[in-house]
């Protein structure tokens, strides 16, 4: 067999271990566009264990495009809070606002429409076509590149777009046209639950096993093929958790860079000594009260890592940067999970307080 002829060979083994094997998930089987589309959103760089609740919480919420229209940004952050990646979720709501608007609340049918939604991809619009509409496209992620690789023996660099454009046209001379969502859904779940990204594969189990090229051939861990990742950039950041009258300081990022619009604790770059923080704080116009250290964290995006440590203070001043947040208002706050060890750290230090403070102002 050639490359293509295993791949191909792939598909009735895999729809007959697919009915047998497919994962229970929430929104399968129902048929709603705005339930695909939203889950293959979350599940953007994120493992479906986690996404579950937050799918679940979403959907309660925001039951169908127009409720996402409409919802505020504040409430849509929170909604998302810990999921990362938040430019998704603000995509989700101009896309929500463009079917609203253009498409009468209606999801077009086919791949190339779907991919002039803000947010929307090839791999997203591929998928929202072949399991809502039930067009043959296939969804080329992660997963149906590694088992294609791994299938097909094909030692090329899947990061290279050239060599995905060449997956996709085998993919899609496989795809199951009689099923083509529940291919790409069978792909999905082989690629998540057998032929494991990391660690060993689980061939024992794969129904691919008997022409596999990468098994028979001793490569399961050689493929894919990737080109070497660029290192992370390491910044250290300094995190002050300023609490003032039963309140605490938040601060909103820039509208564009990274966790952009969020609410964050007050932090500098670099790795500030107690005599450089009283220094910050009184460039803020601030007075330290009482100051000290609150302990280290790491927090790794796709591209940077964060090397923090923080302060706590008590202070006095004004400074009309800040939010003063009470408890609740704390609590009502998108907060990304980069500062969740302060955030944690922050409602500990308020409830120590709440006795005497007075009421904040809400967020939301």
């Amino acid at each position: 067999m050639n490359e293509q002829e295993r791949i191909n060979a792939l598909t009735a083994p895999l729809m007959a271990w697919y009915d047998l094997n497919q994962r229970a998930l929430p929104w399968r089987g129902v048929g709603d566009p705005y339930r695909v589309w939203v889950s293959e959103i979350m599940l953007q760089q994120t493992r479906v264990q986690a996404v579950l609740g937050y799918y679940a919480r979403f959907m309660a919420e925001l039951p169908d495009v127009y409720a996402l229209a409409q919802v505020s940004g504040e409430r849509l952050n929170k909604l998302w809070e810990g999921l990362g990646y938040y430019s998704r979720a603000r995509n989700l709501k101009r896309a929500a606002q463009v079917l609203v608007n253009e498409y009468g609340g209606e999801f077009p049918r086919t791949r190339e429409e779907l991919m002039r939604l803000p947010g929307v991809g090839d791999y997203t619009a591929s998928a929202i076509a072949s399991i809502a509409f039930g067009e043959v496209e296939p969804a080329v992620d992660g997963n149906l590149l590694r088992v294609a690789a791994r299938v097909g023996g094909i030692a090329e660099d899947i990061m290279d777009a050239k060599v995905r454009r060449r997956f996709r046209e085998m993919l899609a001379e496989s795809i199951d046209r009689s099923r083509p969502g529940e291919w790409n859904q069978a792909m999905m779940d082989l690629g998540a639950t057998v032929c494991l990204p990391n660690g060993a594969p689980l061939c024992e189990k794969c129904p691919a096993r008997a022409f596999c090229a990468a098994y028979r051939n001793g490569m399961t861990d050689l493929l894919p093929l990737r080109a070497p990742k660029k290192a992370r950039r390491v910044e250290e950041r300094t995190v002050f958790l300023l609490l003032q009258n039963g309140k605490v300081a938040l601060r909103k990022r820039p509208a564009k860079g990274l966790l952009a619009g969020l609410w964050e604790l007050p932090n500098v770059p670099g790795s500030l000594d107690e005599a450089g923080a009283a220094i910050t704080l009184a460039q803020w116009g601030l007075r330290a009260v009482s100051l000290a250290p609150v302990g280290a964290a790491k927090h790794i995006f796709t591209h940077v890592e964060w090397d923090m440590h923080g302060y706590l203070a008590e202070v006095e001043g004004e400074n009309d940067e800040f939010f003063r947040a009470d408890a609740a208002a704390l609590q009502a706050a998108a907060i990304p999970s980069a500062f969740r060890y302060y955030y944690d750290m922050a409602r500990q230090a308020l409830a120590a307080q709440q006795g005497g403070c007075d009421n904040g102002t809400a967020l939301l």
